[in-house]
């Protein structure tokens, strides 16, 4: 009989046989790799619950989760924190729904207000889904000049910018310099910081999957830098900061183009944008890149409450403390971010 097991992240091969089937099937993706699990518990202390069904000694599903308790933004068991993608990944059906109904069960153990698939299509239609997000993926071409070709022509000329700027771009060993502008950026926005340990543990954990590119200014000046994720022949940009510097000199566009150009040179098909809410500047940025936005579906299962949170910027509760948080002096908002932005996800 099949059997329902859950992961132990210190168990190598277990983990090699789950990264195996992650690897293999279609509807997998990065965030479905066990290494999270151990960066989750490693930078947050989250809990993860890695449920999968094991057939005759092969695996035919997987569901990632990982359990976020907090007294500002709620208690729930999500697949997955910090993620773009989640939910459940198998063969069939038939495993699947047993990997949702065990996820519901633990849910309710654990006494959870809601749980949460992270879906890139619907699975669940009588379940509530947040509509927010969308997410942009497009193909690579095998051309370089084609690539610069295809992207809309305001767009294109500022890539051109920045190149005519003398920008440069180069891979970065370590996350210090990705750090700098990563924190400066966000705190100007208004919003926490994610830890340096999470971005030092996702580098210790995922290897060359997990890529620092800064881009200098002709002075060698740092002014933009981006943390990206290498799965299968996919690049997913994900984390990315900008000085003030880099609007003048077209530095984020240039950094994406340069992104996309090396990716290029590797052969990679896919580039995954990522996911933006609906009517933000990033959402607009991407879309003159000419990326169609996709509908991602976040669905719940709601246990104490009867509607969908809306723990995000959006949320109109929240623009007092954006306010303040843009005030504060960027090493209190570095101390005292991490502290908030793990209860998040």
């Amino acid at each position: 009989m099949p059997q329902l097991k859950i992961l132990n992240p210190d168990d190598a091969a277990a983990n090699a046989a789950w990264d195996a089937y992650v690897l293999a099937h279609p509807r997998a993706t990065f965030f479905h790799r066990a290494g999270w699990q151990r960066v989750l518990r490693r930078a947050f202390r989250h809990p993860g619950h890695y449920l999968y069904v094991e057939d005759g000694g092969r695996i035919t599903g997987v569901l990632p989760l990982a359990h976020v308790k907090s007294l500002l933004f709620g208690n729930a068991l999500a697949s997955l924190p910090f993620a773009v993608y989640g939910g459940v990944v198998a063969d069939d059906e038939a495993v699947a729904s047993r990997l949702r109904a065990e996820a519901q069960r633990l849910a309710k153990s654990l006494g959870v207000d809601h749980l949460e698939l992270r879906n890139l299509e619907r699975t669940q239609p009588d379940w509530p889904e947040q509509d927010l997000y969308v997410t942009f993926r497009k193909a690579i071409l095998p051309d370089e000049e084609a690539n610069m070709l295809a992207i809309p022509r305001k767009q294109r000329a500022m890539v051109r910018k920045g190149i005519k700027n003398g920008l440069s771009a180069t891979v970065d060993p370590g996350v210090e310099r990705f750090f700098a502008v990563y924190a400066d950026n966000v705190h100007r926005h208004g919003t926490p910081a994610m830890p340096r340990r999470y971005f030092q543990a996702l580098r210790d954990e995922f290897g060359d999957d997990c890529e620092v590119l800064t881009v200098c200014d002709a002075q060698g000046r740092v002014i933009s830098s981006v943390l990206s994720f290498y799965f299968r022949d996919e690049v997913l940009p994900y984390y990315a900061g900008d000085a003030e510097a880099a609007r003048e000199l077209a530095g984020n566009d240039f950094k994406y183009w340069e992104l996309m150009r090396r990716a290029c040179a590797r052969g990679l098909k896919v580039f995954d944008y990522g996911r933006s809410k609906q009517g933000t500047g990033s959402y607009a940025f991407k879309k003159n890149w000419g990326f169609e936005p996709q509908p991602l579906h976040y669905e719940y299962c709601l246990y104490k409450h009867d509607q969908v949170p809306q723990n995000n910027p959006n949320n109109a509760k929240y623009k007092l403390l954006i306010e303040a948080w843009r005030r504060m002096p960027i090493g209190l908002a570095n101390w005292l971010g991490p502290f908030i932005v793990k209860s998040l996800g």
